[in-house]
């Protein structure tokens, strides 16, 4: 099964830490710019309200991961691969003072996973 969204084992490795620090449900956003660039945010479920124009792409980790739809138009042909970097990320997302950041790599999907997915064209 062709997934549009997955993460690698140190992201899901800081998911499981995050998840077990706050004793709650996580949700993630993949924020298009402004403040803190384009970076996969970290939520706590109900800090950020989901939109009308918002996509559920996939879940990592047991987590929603969402997108707008107008940043989707961008991604839509790649395969969106969480990952953590050192340093410092957001200060909206959950993994902040952890001293990471939760960052997005891409791979282009072949053309089987295109049809799969049943994305034009």
């Amino acid at each position: 099964m062709v997934k549009q969204v997955v993460a690698t084992e140190a992201a899901l490795a800081l998911i499981e830490r995050l998840k077990a620090q706050h004793g709650a449900e996580l949700m993630f956003f993949q924020s298009a710019g402004c403040c803190d660039g384009s970076s996969p945010m970290c939520y706590l479920v109900g800090e950020l309200t989901v939109g009308r124009y918002d996509l559920l792409l996939g879940e990592i980790c047991g987590c929603p991961f969402y997108i707008s739809q107008s940043h989707y138009a961008y991604w839509q042909n790649s395969q969106l691969i969480i990952d953590v970097t050192p340093g410092s990320g957001s200060t909206f997302s959950l993994e902040g003072p952890e001293g990471v950041c939760f960052i997005t790599r891409s791979r282009l999907f072949s053309d089987a996973e295109r049809a799969a997915l049943a994305l034009p064209g």
